[in-house]
C-alpha cells in the first residue's frame, strides 16, 4: 500500500463497493449513475467538500486519502468534472493546484477509464460551464493539454472526442484549441506548465536544478530520509518522473556502487510512496526516448539501463510490461563506418550549393534524403558541417547557416547534439579561427530566438557541458556568453540583425525591407487579395519568427480604419488558425501595438480604446492569454509605430 506524505502508512482500507467496470479503451461504455441514484447523490456531496477543502488547505495526501475512503471508484469521473469546473471559476492558483491534484491521484486513487470519462463530461458540459465562465473554452483548453502533458490523459483523447460533440458547441471549440492553440506550439510542454505559475511557483529549469542537488548529496551522505524530505518538499508530485530519470542517468553514467544506491533509493520511494507508478514509469520511458544520446557519453548505456529494468522488475517495484520497447542495440556508428563517410561527403557538398544558391527547399530535401531514417548521429554531423563552414566564411554565409538551421524540421535534440559536437571541437577550431568564442554565442543564442531550441536546452548544454569541458574553455565560453546575451534587453532584436539578415528566410536582407514586404502584402489582400495567396506569401518569407511584424501592421491598419475595414482581422484569424501565426508571436504583435498606442493616438485619437476592444475581441477567439493586459510591460522590441 501506499505510504502517506508524512512517511506512516495509511490506515487498512475496507473492501470497496462493488462498481461496474470497463477496460481503459472501452471508456466510453463506462455507465453513468442515474441522478436519482442515493448513493450517487451522496458521493456529489462529499466530493464538493472534499474539493473545497483541497483548495483551502493544499493537502494532496489527506485529499487522496478522503476520496480513497468514500469507496466508490465507479463515481470518480465525477470528481474530476467537480475538481476542474470549480478551478475553472477561481484563480489560477486554484487552476494550478487542480491539475497537481489529478496528476498526483492518477493511476494510485483515480483509474484512467475514470479520469477519461470525467473529461468527456467536462467537454460536453462545456456550453453550461460558460454561462458563469465566460472564457471556460480557454480554460478548459489548456486543462485538457495540461491533462495530456502530465501523461494522464491520453493524446487521442482529441480524436476520439471531437466526433462525439455535436458541430458547433463549445466542447468541440475546447478540443480544437487545445490542439491548435496549445499543443501545437513550439516548446508547448513549458508554455503549458507554466500557464497558471508553473510549478509551484518555481520555474522547470529550477525544479531541474533542485532534483539534480538533491541527488548529489543522496550518494553523497546516503541519507534516504533526507532525499525523501527534500523532494517532498518540493511539493511537485506531477513532476517526480524527471526525479526517476535523473536518478537513471546517474546510475548510468557513475555505475559501480552508485548505481546500487540510486535502485535502493528508487526502490524505497515506490515502497512508500513518495513517488508514485505511473511517475516511475514515465520517468523510465524518458530514459529509453533518450538512451540513444546518452549512448554518446557511456557507449553500453542501452546495455546498461536493461539491466537496471530487470533488477526494478525482479524486485516487484517496476512493472516492464508497462513500458516502452526498449528495442535491440543499434548499428554502432564510428566515424570511419562506409555510411557516414558518405553522409558526410553529401553534407559537405550540400551545404556548399546552398551557400552558392540559397536554395533552403532544396538544402531541405537532400537532408531529408539522405537521411530518411531521422537519425540523430547524421543530423548532428549536419549541424557541425553547417556551422564550422559557415564560421570560417563571410556574415552572409552565417545568416543563410542559421536561416537554414530554423527551416529544417529537426528535433531540438538533434540541433543540441550538433552543438556539443561544436563544443568538443572548438578547442581545435580555435587554433584557426581567433574568433571561434564569438561566432558560437551568436549561433546559440540565435538557435533560440529563433526557437530552433528552448532556452532550458540552452542551460541542459551548459549543465553538460560543464562536467566535460574547463571552466574556460571556448565552448563553456560560448555557452555562458549567449545566456547572458539572452537575458539582456532588446536581446532578440539585436541577435537577429547579428549578420544583417534580421531572421528571414532571404539571407541578407534588411530588416527594413522585411518590414516593406508585410506591408505590400497586406496592402495587396486589403486592396481585394485572397486569403490563401496571402498567407502563402507570408510563409513564403520564411520568418516565422517576425511574424509578430504581420500582427503589429496589421492591426494599425484596423485602428487607422477605425474597424470599418474586417478583412485584415479575417486574415488574422486565418493565420492563427491555420497555426501560421503563434500565440507567442500574436502577443508580441498586440504588445508592440499597445508599446505604441500614443504615439498612433495623434493621428487616431480613440486609438487606445479600439485597441483594448480588439484585445477583448482576441482574447474571446483564444488568440491573447487572459492574462493579457496592454497596460503591462511589455517584451522587449521597438516600439515605433510605422
Amino acid at each position: 500500500p501506499r505510504s502517506m506524505e508524512d512517511g506512516l502508512a495509511p490506515p487498512a482500507r475496507r473492501a470497496p463497493i462493488k462498481c461496474p467496470t470497463a477496460a481503459a479503451e472501452d471508456v466510453d461504455q463506462l455507465p453513468t449513475p442515474t441522478v436519482t441514484s442515493e448513493e450517487f447523490l451522496q458521493f456529489k456531496r462529499k466530493a464538493t467538500t472534499i474539493v473545497e477543502e483541497y483548495f483551502s488547505t493544499d493537502d494532496v495526501a489527506a485529499t487522496a486519502s478522503e476520496l480513497r475512503e468514500l469507496r466508490v471508484p465507479c463515481y470518480h469521473y465525477y470528481f474530476v468534472k467537480k475538481l476542474v469546473s470549480v478551478a475553472m471559476d477561481r484563480h489560477d492558483r486554484e487552476k494550478e493546484m487542480a491539475a497537481v491534484l489529478l496528476s498526483s491521484l492518477y493511476g494510485d486513487v483515480i483509474d484512467r477509464p475514470q479520469v477519461y470519462k470525467g473529461f468527456c463530461k467536462l467537454a460536453e458540459s462545456c456550453d453550461d460551464l460558460s454561462v458563469d465562465t465566460p472564457d471556460a473554452v480557454d480554460i478548459l483548453a489548456v486543462f485538457v493539454a495540461r491533462a495530456i502533458i502530465d501523461d494522464i490523459l491520453p493524446p487521442a483523447f482529441l480524436a476520439k472526442q471531437l466526433p462525439c460533440l455535436p458541430d458547433g458547441c463549445k466542447g468541440a471549440e475546447v478540443i480544437r484549441r487545445a490542439e491548435k492553440s496549445y499543443l501545437s506550439v513550439p516548446h508547448h510542454g513549458e508554455i503549458i506548465l507554466q500557464r497558471w505559475g508553473g510549478i509551484k511557483n518555481i520555474t522547470v529549469d529550477e525544479a531541474k536544478a533542485r532534483i539534480a542537488d538533491i541527488l548529489e548529496e543522496y550518494l553523497a551522505a546516503g541519507d534516504t530520509a533526507e532525499a525523501f524530505r527534500c523532494i517532498r518538499d518540493l511539493q511537485i508530485p506531477f513532476f517526480h518522473h524527471d526525479v526517476v530519470k535523473r536518478a537513471l542517468v546517474l546510475a548510468i553514467e557513475r555505475g559501480g556502487a552508485a548505481e546500487g544506491h540510486i535502485l535502493d533509493l528508487l526502490k524505497s520511494a515506490s515502497d512508500q510512496g513518495v513517488i508514485n507508478e505511473s511517475q516511475i514509469i514515465k520517468g523510465f520511458n524518458r530514459m529509453i526516448d533518450s538512451v540513444d544520446d546518452l549512448t554518446l557519453d557511456v557507449p553500453n548505456a542501452r546495455c546498461l539501463l536493461k539491466s537496471i529494468i530487470l533488477k526494478a522488475s525482479s524486485e516487484g517495484w517496476l512493472c516492464a510490461s508497462s513500458l516502452k520497447p526498449l528495442g535491440s542495440e543499434p548499428k554502432k556508428v564510428v566515424e570511419d563506418d562506409p555510411a557516414v563517410k558518405r553522409f558526410k561527403a553529401k553534407a559537405v557538398a550540400s551545404i556548399h550549393e546552398y551557400f552558392l544558391t540559397g536554395d533552403i527547399i532544396e538544402s531541405v530535401s537532400r537532408l531529408e534524403a539522405e537521411n530518411s531514417s531521422c537519425s540523430c548521429f547524421f543530423n548532428a554531423i549536419f549541424v557541425k558541417k553547417l556551422i564550422s563552414f559557415a564560421m570560417d566564411r563571410k556574415n552572409r554565409e552565417k545568416e543563410m547557416a542559421s536561416v537554414l538551421l530554423s527551416s529544417i524540421c529537426m528535433p531540438p535534440e538533434h540541433v543540441v547534439a550538433g552543438f556539443h559536437l561544436l563544443i568538443d571541437c572548438a578547442e581545435d577550431a580555435a587554433l584557426d579561427n581567433p574568433a571561434i568564442v564569438e561566432d558560437l554565442t551568436m549561433f546559440f543564442a540565435r538557435s533560440v530566438v529563433d526557437e530552433v531550441i528552448a532556452p532550458s536546452d540552452l542551460e541542459a548544454m551548459e549543465e553538460e557541458a560543464g562536467r566535460r569541458k574547463a571552466a574556460g574553455s571556448p565552448g563553456m565560453l560560448a555557452l555562458r556568453n549567449a545566456h547572458a546575451m539572452l537575458g539582456a534587453k532588446l536581446s532578440a532584436e539585436r541577435i537577429l540583425r547579428c549578420w544583417g539578415g534580421g531572421g528571414t528566410g532571404k539571407a541578407g536582407w534588411e530588416l527594413s525591407e522585411v518590414k516593406d514586404k508585410i506591408g505590400k502584402l497586406l496592402q495587396e489582400y486589403d486592396s481585394g487579395g485572397g486569403v490563401r495567396e496571402a498567407c502563402r506569401c507570408i510563409k513564403e518569407l520564411g520568418m516565422p519568427f517576425f511574424h509578430h511584424e504581420v500582427v503589429k501592421k496589421a492591426l494599425v491598419a484596423i485602428i487607422e480604419k477605425r474597424g470599418k475595414d474586417e478583412r485584415l482581422w479575417g486574415l488574422l484569424s486565418e493565420c492563427y488558425g491555420r497555426g501560421l501565426i503563434t500565440p507567442n508571436q500574436m502577443t508580441k504583435g498586440f504588445q508592440r501595438v499597445a508599446d505604441c498606442v500614443d504615439d498612433l493616438a495623434l493621428d487616431v485619437p480613440d486609438a487606445g480604446k479600439q485597441l483594448g476592444c480588439y484585445v477583448e475581441r482576441a482574447k474571446k477567439g483564444g488568440w491573447l492569454d487572459a492574462s493579457f493586459s496592454v497596460a503591462k510591460p511589455g517584451p522587449d522590441v521597438i516600439a515605433v509605430c510605422s
